[in-house]
């Protein structure tokens, strides 16, 4: 009999970047008529997170009126210059005492779906792993390769490190030091690690395709803040 655990995870957004790449807020553009913000929310909801927080700008713009129409927290990042690091660490500095986990899903990931959301959350709850990652799994001329997605989830025992003013690298570096603990999740859906942070990329995903899908990444590739 498997035994899983209630944790209680808490799915985060951040939408507060500047969106540089793109040329206009990511958070709002749509995709089969729901923002990308919204497509976020309702992946982290269907898949089992306990409460949802999007981390919005400090300056009132239409990136809040979105976030406040998904229903769920939206908090602010008063300094998100300094990169995602800045919306994890506002996320983190908001959560009861009641939050085992965080699942960390960017704004940039509209095509993660809840049941994927979902396969984490119970790898998470069964195997109490700091770090619960997805990889997509993907072969090109019989060579696997794999590319590290979105959500990740991080454990409580790992918001210390994450909130630590000295750490170099974002999130990133907490995930090396933790990866040989990591649970993975391996998925053969590349939806689970499709970025969409471009205009082609965008219109790629537009058209029903990922901007990888017929020319995958010849490398290991992570997005982590």
């Amino acid at each position: 009999m498997v035994i899983t655990n209630h944790l209680k995870i808490v799915g985060v957004v951040p939408a507060s970047g500047a969106s540089q790449r793109m040329g206009r807020d990511k958070a709002l553009l749509e995709l089969e008529g729901r923002t990308f913000v919204q497509r976020a929310v309702d992946a982290l909801r269907s898949g089992g997170c306990d409460d949802i927080i999007v981390v919005v700008p400090e300056v009132p713009t239409t990136i809040r009126a979105a976030a406040l129409d998904t229903d769920a927290r939206v908090l602010t990042n008063p300094d998100p210059g300094e990169g995602p690091i800045t919306s994890m660490r506002v996320a983190i500095g908001h959560l009861d005492d009641s939050a085992d986990a965080i699942a960390w899903l960017p704004v940039d990931f509209p095509l993660v779906r809840g049941e994927m959301v979902r396969r984490l959350c119970d790898l998470a709850r069964r195997t109490l792993a700091p770090l619960t990652l997805p990889v997509h799994e993907y072969f090109i001329e019989d060579v696997r390769h794999e590319k590290r997605g979105h959500p990740a989830i991080f454990s409580r025992e790992l918001f210390s490190e994450l909130r630590d003013p000295t750490l170099q690298g974002g999130a990133r570096t907490v995930v090396h030091r933790h990866l040989e603990h990591a649970a993975i999740e391996v998925f053969r859906d590349p939806r689970v690690a499709t970025d969409v942070d471009t205009p082609s990329a965008y219109e790629a995903v537009q058209a029903g395709r990922t901007p990888y899908k017929d020319q995958p990444p010849q490398t290991k590739v992570e997005k982590y803040p």
